[in-house]
C-alpha cells in the first residue's frame, strides 16, 4: 500500500477513504472529507499550518463541534442544502473555525453537492482573517464616513473631474445633509450636473476655475469665495482635496462653511477701525495744534500780568492734554498684537516704575520672567497701574509684581480694595473716583490685556488692597 494512503484501521468506523494520490495534499488550502452526518473522515496536512492540530486528530469528531455557536446553524443549513440539492450545486461559506490554541479563525469553505464515489463531501477551506480583518475595517470606516456626513454642520460636496478633454470638466455627485441646509439646494438638483448647470455661467465659471487649479496643482487648497444662495448666505470659506486614482484626480472633495455672518462682522470691525482712525488723526492733529498755541498764550500772559484765573486755565488746558493723550492711546493701543516678542517682565516693570512719580511708595518684584507680547503697550499697562495705586493709596503705598500661575501674573497695591460691586464698572470709558481723573486709565489696562488675547479680573490683594490678575498670557 502507498504510505501515503492512510489505513482503513486508522479512522473511525465508515467508508474506506478514497486513493489520496489525487488530492493536493501539499496545497496550502485544507482539504476535509465529512460523511453526511458531518463527521470528520479525513483531513489535507495543511490543517497543521492552517488551525494547529495534528493531521489526524480532528478524523472521527464532528465538525460541528468546531463551528464558532454563532456561526453553527448558518454552515450546517448551507451543509444540508448540498445534501438535498438535486441538481449539481456549490456553496461557499464564510465561518470561524476553532484553532487549536481554542481562539478562532476565520475561514472560508467550499464545497460541491456532488459527493465521492465513497459518499463523502469534499471541503475545500482557507484562511481569510487577513481579508475579514480588512473588510472589518473598511466598514469602520464606512459606517465612520456616513456618521461625518450626516453630522458635520459644514457643508460637503464630491466632484466627479473628468479629464479626458483639453481643460478638466466636473459633476456634483454627492452632497450631505448640511449641504442642504446650509445652501437650500437640494441633493437632486445639483446631483450629476456641472458647476455651471447648477449657479449659472458666470458664478459657475468662477467655481469650475477653482476646481481646475486643485486639479492642476494636485494638492489641496481653501479660498473664500462669493455664492448667494435663496437661504440668505452669501460668504464660504472653501476646501478642495483632490483624490488621485492612478496618475489623474478622479474627484475631488469639497468642505464650505457658511461665514457671511463672519464677513459682516468684519466688515464693520474695518469700518469702525476706519472712523477711529479718523478720530485719531483728528485728534493727533486738529486738537493738539490749537490746544498748544493756548498753551503757549497762557504762559506769555502768565508773563505779562497775574491773575487769579491764569492758574484754572492752565489746569484746564493741561486736563484737555490728557485726555486727548490718552484718548489717542484707547485708539491706537486696544489693536490686536499681530507679532508678539520675548519681553523681560522685570525690566518694562523697572523702567515703568522709574516713569511715574513714586513719592514714598515701594515696589516689590521677585524672579526672572520673560512673556510674550508687545513692551511699548505693556509699558502703558504698568504705568496706569501703578499711578493708579499712588492716586488711591497715598504715597506710602506698597505695589507687588509676580507670576501666579504658568500663564498668569498680577498687580497689587496695598491701597483702598475696589469694592466688588464696582469690579467690572471700573474698566468702563470715564469711569474715575477722583476728581482730577479721566477714566481712561483701566480702561486702557484692559483694551491692551484683550489686545495681547489675556484676561484681567480684580481681586482682592494679598493685604487687603487691590490686585489685578492677567491670565492666558505666554509666559516663557
Amino acid at each position: 500500500m502507498d504510505e501515503r494512503t492512510p489505513r482503513t484501521d486508522e479512522t473511525t468506523d465508515g467508508p474506506p477513504i478514497p486513493d489520496l494520490e489525487t488530492l493536493p495534499t501539499h496545497s496550502t488550502d485544507l482539504l476535509t472529507l465529512l460523511d453526511a452526518d458531518g463527521t470528520i473522515r479525513y483531513e489535507s496536512p495543511a490543517i497543521e499550518a492552517l488551525y494547529g492540530y495534528d493531521q489526524h486528530a480532528l478524523v472521527g469528531e464532528q465538525v460541528a463541534e468546531y463551528i464558532h455557536p454563532s456561526d453553527r446553524q448558518r454552515v450546517l443549513d448551507a451543509f444540508e442544502t448540498l445534501q438535498v440539492a438535486t441538481a449539481h450545486q456549490i456553496e461557499t461559506v464564510e465561518y470561524r473555525h476553532r484553532v487549536a490554541d481554542d481562539n478562532y479563525l476565520w475561514v472560508e469553505s467550499v464545497a460541491s453537492s456532488t459527493p465521492t464515489p465513497e459518499g463523502h463531501y469534499v471541503i475545500n477551506s482557507r484562511d481569510i482573517s487577513t481579508r475579514k480583518a480588512r473588510d472589518h475595517r473598511f466598514r469602520a470606516l464606512a459606517e465612520e464616513y456616513r456618521t461625518l456626513l450626516s453630522t458635520i454642520d459644514d457643508g460637503l460636496f464630491f466632484l466627479d473631474v473628468d479629464t479626458a478633454g483639453a481643460e478638466p470638466t466636473f459633476q456634483f455627485i454627492r452632497v450631505n445633509d448640511a449641504f442642504e441646509t446650509v445652501t437650500g439646494i437640494a441633493a437632486s438638483e445639483i446631483r450629476g450636473r456641472s458647476p455651471t448647470a447648477v449657479f449659472g455661467d458666470e458664478l459657475g465659471g468662477e467655481m469650475a476655475a477653482n476646481y481646475r487649479q486643485c486639479v492642476d496643482q494636485r494638492e489641496s487648497r481653501q479660498y473664500q469665495e462669493e455664492v448667494p444662495v435663496d437661504t440668505g448666505a452669501r460668504h464660504w470659506q472653501t476646501s478642495l482635496t483632490p483624490v488621485i486614482t492612478g496618475d489623474e484626480v478622479s474627484q475631488i472633495i469639497g468642505v464650505t462653511r457658511n461665514i457671511t455672518d463672519r464677513v459682516g462682522r468684519e466688515r464693520q470691525l474695518r469700518s469702525q477701525k476706519e472712523q477711529l482712525d479718523a478720530f485719531a488723526g483728528i485728534v493727533a492733529h486738529d486738537i493738539r495744534n490749537p490746544l498748544g498755541v493756548a498753551q503757549g498764550r497762557v504762559d506769555l500772559l502768565a508773563d505779562d500780568c497775574d491773575s487769579d484765573h491764569l492758574p484754572p486755565i492752565t489746569r484746564a488746558l493741561d486736563r484737555i492734554e490728557t485726555l486727548v493723550s490718552e484718548t489717542l492711546t484707547l485708539a491706537r493701543q486696544g489693536q490686536v498684537v499681530a507679532a508678539p516678542t520675548p519681553v523681560d517682565l522685570g525690566a518694562v516693570v523697572a523702567t515703568c516704575w522709574g516713569n511715574v512719580s513714586t513719592a514714598d511708595a515701594d515696589l516689590e518684584f521677585d524672579g526672572e520672567t520673560t512673556i510674550m507680547g508687545d513692551r511699548s503697550r505693556l509699558e502703558h499697562i504698568f504705568e496706569n497701574l501703578f499711578r493708579n495705586a499712588i492716586e488711591h493709596g497715598g504715597a506710602a503705598v506698597t505695589v507687588r509684581v509676580q507670576q501666579c500661575g504658568a500663564d498668569a501674573f498680577f498687580v497689587e497695591n496695598t491701597g483702598p480694595p475696589i469694592p466688588e460691586d464696582d469690579r467690572e464698572t471700573v474698566f468702563e470709558p470715564g469711569h474715575s473716583s477722583t476728581r482730577d481723573g479721566t477714566g481712561f486709565g483701566l480702561t486702557i489696562v484692559k483694551r491692551i490685556a484683550e489686545a495681547h488675547g489675556w484676561q484681567v479680573a480684580i481681586t482682592e490683594g494679598s493685604g487687603g488692597g487691590t490686585r489685578f490678575v492677567f491670565s492666558g498670557v505666554d509666559i516663557r
